[in-house]
């Protein structure tokens, strides 16, 4: 791909290739999950959607939420990727025109935020834990992956004894089996702390965003799991509109009205066998 990339002019490198000597990515479980697209630092699109083949895994296919962006919020999306791309090729993007003065395009109020192990905590994590511990009225996370930590299960949890309207959205079709069997083992203890569970299989569910009270928006690249919050470097857009909600919360009714609530009594029921099964999948969260 890179010389094909290169013959056509345009410059590209990898991302956080594993190498003995690359003091900053020798891990082989560290990944760069971002998804930022910047022009001319006026226009910008993130959320959820990988560039592939159609045919990257026959079978599926998959529903993405991404997010077009104008004004000053853009140079925050082009900043991260500056810094990325000169971790990478250790050259600096040295064109003024590219970082042109911002301009106010609108009204939302909206910020991005980064995640990744070069950061000090968990911003990401700690972030959504203390917006659910901040609803008042209703939370909606629709996520591919759920393979949540003790603090996030925490905090839906309490949300739901203080009366929140917690619901989760996840795929119903699975595209990497350990990682479903996994998150399925969550599901029960949600169900009975009165979490709703929406499995949507229309198509596979591939959007990452959340609404809290519809008062702020949250989406991008990070699953609701460990290794997003933990391992992966990721972007996130925060918007503070309830504008903005009532655009998401129209998706997530759609997810509803197209998807499957589980059944508490049923899920919970389900054969000793399948049981086991995801939660040995389980004991493998931290690295999934």
């Amino acid at each position: 791909m890179l010389p094909r990339l290169a013959a056509a002019g345009i410059a590209a490198a990898e991302t956080l290739p594993v190498g003995f000597f690359r003091r900053h990515t020798a891990r082989i479980d560290l990944r760069n999950h971002r998804k930022i697209v910047a022009i001319d630092g006026c226009v910008g699109y993130t959320g959820s959607l990988n560039i592939v083949e159609p045919t990257f895994k026959p079978g599926l296919t998959y529903e993405e939420l991404m997010v077009r962006v104008t004004g000053p919020v853009v140079l925050e999306l082009q900043a991260i990727f500056a810094g990325d791309w000169y971790l990478e090729t250790g050259k600096l993007i040295g064109d003024v025109s590219a970082f042109p003065e911002p301009a106010i395009t609108g009204d939302v109020a909206a910020q991005i935020l980064p995640s990744s192990p070069a950061f000090p905590h968990e911003n990401a994590q700690q972030l959504i834990v203390a917006l659910i511990h901040a609803a008042r009225e209703r939370v909606v996370i629709t996520t591919p992956y759920f393979i949540p930590d003790a603090a996030l299960l925490q905090a839906l949890s309490t949300a739901v004894l203080r009366g929140v309207d917690v619901r989760l959205v996840v795929p119903a079709q699975d595209d990497q089996r350990l990682v479903c069997m996994a998150q399925k083992s969550y599901y029960a203890e949600l169900l009975r702390g009165g979490v709703k569970i929406c499995r949507y299989g229309a198509r596979f569910l591939h959007a990452k965003h959340a609404t809290i009270d519809d008062a702020v928006a949250w989406i991008g690249s990070s699953n609701m799991d460990i290794r997003s919050f933990a391992l992966n470097a990721e972007v996130t857009l925060l918007a503070y509109d309830p504008r903005v909600c009532a655009n998401l919360a129209a998706e997530q009714e759609r997810y509803f009205r197209d998807g499957v609530w589980l059944d508490a009594d049923i899920w919970c029921s389900a054969a000793l066998p399948r049981q086991m099964a995801w939660n040995l999948a389980r004991l493998m969260s931290p690295l999934l």
